[in-house]
């Protein structure tokens, strides 16, 4: 596809009006239009980035190439659905559905239609993530921690598919396993879902993963550790920093032990995640973020989930 491609955000909320100011800075796109039930708040965003504002965003259909559907998760699959019918590229934010069984009618219908689908897992575009990538090899133990005060902004859904679910997409990206035992504990403190979460992992090859989800904490925390055979590798995700500890075996059979620092500074890591949407959307080519990879952290939540029901 060349030429500029034309994109709307559909949803004017928090997380959508960010999604707007980096289609409007990327080189090569158009913001079209930004499109909120709430007119008034897609007014005000719309004036602030010079572009148009809708209350329906199926008045756009035949105006533009792509979208980012941002809005609460129970509507991703009737806005989705709708966008990707009339041809028009998505960029879904995470949870790609309000269900694994809607995200997979979401998928089909995107593959049906040929049109691109980008799921929003935003830590597949973390700095302290890729730039640690190739040194993985045979992960032993990881443990996750992402914690949170509590918004009402995503509480539309449990801990486990608003916060858990990044770091599960990341697990699955690390260990490329099937999982063949859960252990979970959710407890619900301020809404009737839970809001605090522990789920443990064991992978085919042995690999175990503790994963902590909560939007009930005093502080915010996004870290992963990983263990694996002479490696020891801690990502602080929100301060894009990595510190690593390697024993290389000497001749003598003792070992040598170094500790490597490596901060990364400020990345956009959403400017970088739109970027590989529009190019993807441009050349046709597979999203870093398939809607098969949404899906599937989707079903792994809906897992855990089960097995908490049964506590």
């Amino acid at each position: 596809m060349s030429g500029t491609l034309r994109a709307a955000v559909v949803g004017a909320g928090y997380l959508g009006s960010f999604h707007a100011e980096k289609y409007a800075q990327a080189t090569g796109c158009e913001l079209v239009a930004v499109a909120d039930v709430d007119r008034g708040r897609a007014d005000v965003l719309a004036a602030r980035l010079g572009t148009r504002a809708v209350s329906d965003f199926r008045e756009l259909i035949g105006e533009i190439d792509c979208a980012s559907v941002v809005v609460p998760t129970q509507h991703h699959h009737a806005v989705a659905t709708v966008l990707l019918e009339a041809g028009i590229d998505c960029l879904v934010e995470k949870p790609l559905a309000a269900s694994a069984a809607l995200a997979g009618e979401i998928v089909s219908l995107a593959k049906a239609r040929g049109r691109i689908l980008q799921v929003g897992h935003l830590e597949r575009f973390n700095p302290a993530l890729t730039r640690v990538a190739t040194m993985l090899s045979h992960p032993r133990f990881i443990e996750c921690h992402r914690l949170a005060p509590f918004t009402e902004r995503g509480a539309d859904v449990d801990v486990v598919r608003d916060l858990m679910i990044h770091d599960l997409d990341l697990i699955r990206l690390l260990v490329p396993e099937e999982i063949v035992a859960i252990e979970a504990v959710g407890v619900p403190v301020v809404t009737q879902t839970p809001d605090i979460a522990n789920a443990r992992l064991r992978f085919a090859g042995g690999c175990v993963a503790n994963v902590t989800a909560s939007r009930v904490s005093m502080k915010r925390e996004r870290k992963l550790r990983l263990f694996q055979p002479d490696t020891y590798i801690a990502f602080d995700l929100g301060e894009r920093s990595v510190r690593i500890c390697r024993r290389t075996p000497m001749p003598d059979g003792l070992a040598e032990i170094a500790w490597e620092q490596i901060d990364l500074g400020a990345v956009d890591a959403l400017a970088r995640e739109i970027d590989a949407f529009l190019a993807s959307v441009r050349t046709r080519s597979r999203p870093a973020v398939t809607g098969e990879d949404g899906c599937a952290a989707l079903q792994l939540a809906e897992r855990i989930l089960a097995v908490m029901e049964t506590q």
